[in-house]
């Protein structure tokens, strides 16, 4: 019974077929089938490929992509892609574990920081290493700080997800306003 149940889902996904041979119909259901098992698969190695990827995320991504794509368009067998997707990513999370539990791994495969700015002063070698023009940073500190004076920024990093984040110097706080009214003095400061 459970082998000729095998045969039927085989047949219907076209399993053992050449690669022109395989209908509509059949990768359709091909399709279905690698998009639920990459849903299982994603939602039980990393959470990290959904929310905010390293470019360590983003390229396991791009080959689990790259092989589930074979098994939809028959161009290599069904189980055994499905069957590398899921080292694929069992690997993932395995170097994620390791790295979250090691100090020299997790640089080593997620990256670190780098320093831009310092102290006021931008790191001209790391912002070209870092492959960015000061157009890239001036709107860095526009949205962060509203400014895109470096010498209002204390530190400004180039960040593993690829992202600027700025710590600007303290600002000094200002009287915007005095106002007498009826023997009260009302004062308003921003900072």
């Amino acid at each position: 019974m459970l082998e000729a149940s095998w045969e039927t889902f085989g047949d219907l996904l076209g399993l053992g077929k050449d690669i022109a041979d395989v209908g509509v119909v059949e990768m359709v259901l091909r399709t279905v089938v690698v998009y639920l098992a990459a849903v299982v698969l994603v939602r039980l190695a990393s959470r990290r490929l959904l929310t905010k990827p390293s470019a360590f995320d983003i390229i396991v991504a791009i080959m689990l992509g790259s092989i589930l794509s074979r098994a939809i368009n028959s161009s290599a067998a069904l189980l055994p892609t499905l069957a590398a997707s899921t080292v694929l990513l069992g690997m993932q999370w395995l170097l994620a574990f390791v790295a979250v539990r090691t100090r020299w791994l997790g640089p080593m495969v997620k990256g670190g920081p780098l320093l831009l700015i310092e102290d006021g002063k931008i790191h001209e070698k790391r912002l070209r290493h870092a492959g960015l023009t000061h157009e890239d940073l001036a709107e860095a500190l526009r949205l962060s700080i509203h400014d895109e004076d470096p010498a209002r920024v204390r530190r400004a990093y180039l960040e593993r997800n690829g992202k600027i984040s700025v710590i600007a110097f303290p600002s000094e706080p200002r009287v915007v306003m005095v106002k007498v009214e009826q023997g009260v003095q009302t004062i308003r400061i921003v900072e």
